[in-house]
């Protein structure tokens, strides 16, 4: 069994001509979300992997994310969208395919210094990530590495991260469809 295997494809969703990749298939399969743990948890348990906190967007991020922070023994923190946090945040507002939105994170939850890993399920355009690495970055956090399950290539999510100047890992990839 892959973990490329156990993700869904759901055909014109969330609007027509778009091949969804759903994860729920995946980490509902509890070979398939150990793999995914146990691979990212090798890969981040190195000691030149210097990062302190994990970064989870939602929200598959937080499913991924907090089950690494506990393997890891690192602390997590939410990247939530406008007004589900209840205390003080900063908000980032971003482009998307199909308009804007705005992210927010606990204006207390990065501190100057802190390395961060980012995690997510999936990388299409990669606005979101940009957005959450902002918002890190604001509160004087620095991104080790944006982490996804799956990545998109031929959306182009990876080059526009790297052309920015950060590391991506993604554990598998769906070009083309």
């Amino acid at each position: 069994m892959t973990i490329k295997s156990k993700i869904r494809t759901i055909a014109d969703y969330p609007k027509k001509g778009i091949m969804f990749r759903d994860i729920t298939t995946l980490i509902k399969d509890p070979v398939g979300f150990r793999l995914v743990i146990d691979n990212l948890t090798q890969r981040y348990i190195q000691d030149d992997m210097d990062f302190n906190v994990i970064v989870g967007i939602e929200s598959r991020g937080f499913i991924i994310g907090g089950a690494l922070s506990y393997t890891l023994g690192k602390g997590f923190v939410p990247v939530r969208k406008k007004g589900k946090l209840p205390a003080e945040t900063i908000s980032h507002e971003y482009d998307l395919e199909y308009g804007t939105d705005i992210i927010e994170m606990h204006r207390d939850a990065i501190k100057e210094g802190d390395r961060v890993l980012l995690i997510d399920d999936l990388l299409a355009t990669g606005g979101t990530a940009l957005a959450s690495a902002a918002l890190i970055e604001m509160l004087g956090g620095s991104v080790v590495e944006m982490a996804f399950v799956v990545d998109l290539p031929d959306v182009g999510g990876r080059k526009r991260l790297v052309e920015k100047g950060y590391n991506v890992f993604a554990l598998t990839e769906f070009e083309g469809e």
